[in-house]
């Protein structure tokens, strides 16, 4: 019998793009600057998938002065609700303290509701007839604008579906700051709590080619970004640190992308003209199927005690200017521009 041994290490891509720090990123923090001294709560969102990765290093040195609650939403696509999934998120939980941290699940309401009682606990002991008033901020596309809708549906009591915010699978809906929205009347006791959507900000410059790929099948920048067979090669890679039966409905353990896609492409119909693998489309597919719970619910950061304190510390040795953040936006325009071309 012949013994499947994983990948350990995945290659660093020295080619890939570092940046997705766009002009509408920039002036959507600086609108958030300028609100800040009437908010009095900022509620900051990260995908549970990427609890290191979906952190912005930006916020924490821009928004400060203001009680903040930290939100991991996608819970129901990364964690099977075992005891370990249990276990990463206490170790979660600790990084942060004092500083609360949730964690929520579009199937579990009772994860919306916890959002809902902080607004209430908030509000009562704010002690202001006019409301509390807090700003949902986080990267592109780590669900801000799901739980706006989500908080709001719960808090007001709401049967219909309705929503306060535009809700698309790629990041870039939100442009701008929304008008406040409220989640929660007044009583006598407290006064209502508003909530306001932002646009998702990404960071000048990510660290290593590793959290863009991460940040990517996380959907965090477009899917044109980087190339589809690139992201199912570091998703066969994390696939098979977790578990290699999980394709085996398409193809063999196997650590070549190439190989997996050959075989996916027959049995899911990817084909190009002659009949030999169409390997984007194949490729495209396979991480949207991960998307959606397809191919297993797991983590793609590492969560371990330390796990935190080492991200910082690499993001702060960087130093990055923001000089090299704006030439890392133009080169992004540029790329962006002529694959448009290409494909038009």
């Amino acid at each position: 019998m012949v013994w499947f041994v994983p990948r350990r290490v995945f290659p660093t891509l020295d080619n890939l793009p570092r940046s997705y720090f766009l002009g509408h990123h920039k002036k959507g923090l600086d609108n958030m600057k300028i609100l800040l001294s009437s908010i009095n709560v900022v509620v900051e969102c990260r995908d549970y998938r990427i609890p290191l990765s979906s952190r912005n290093p930006l916020f924490e040195s821009s928004l400060t002065g203001r009680e903040r609650l930290i939100v991991h939403t996608k819970q129901d696509l990364g964690s099977e609700d075992h005891p370990e999934d249990r276990e990463r998120e206490r170790i979660i939980r600790g990084w942060h303290h004092p500083t609360p941290v949730a964690f929520t699940n579009k199937d579990n309401q009772e994860t919306i509701k916890q959002i809902v009682d902080f607004a209430k606990d908030h509000a009562k002991s704010a002690d202001s007839l006019t409301g509390t008033k807090i700003l949902i901020i986080g990267m592109p596309n780590v669900g801000k604008s799901s739980l706006l809708n989500a908080v709001r549906k719960q808090g007001m009591n709401m049967q219909r579906k309705f929503k306060a915010a535009y809700v698309m699978a790629q990041p870039g809906t939100t442009k701008k700051i929304t008008t406040q929205v409220k989640i929660v009347e007044g009583t006598e006791e407290r006064g209502p709590v508003y909530v306001m959507d932002t646009p998702g900000v990404f960071m000048p410059y990510v660290p290593n080619s590793e959290t863009m790929l991460k940040l990517a099948l996380c959907s965090c920048v477009p899917d044109n970004f980087i190339s589809h067979v690139t992201l199912a090669d570091y998703l066969l890679y994390k696939m098979n640190l977790y578990d290699h039966n999980i394709y085996g409905e398409y193809s063999y353990p196997t650590n070549d992308i190439i190989e997996l896609l050959d075989n996916l492409a027959q049995r899911a119909g990817k084909l190009a003209r002659g009949g030999g693998a169409n390997y984007e489309a194949a490729a495209l597919w396979l991480v949207q199927r991960w998307r959606m719970t397809k191919f297993g619910r797991f983590m793609l950061d590492e969560v371990a005690d330390d796990s935190f304190e080492k991200a910082k510390r690499e993001y702060e040795s960087m130093d990055i200017s923001l000089h090299q953040a704006k030439k890392a936006e133009k080169e992004t325009r540029k790329k962006l521009a002529a694959e448009h071309r290409l494909a038009v």
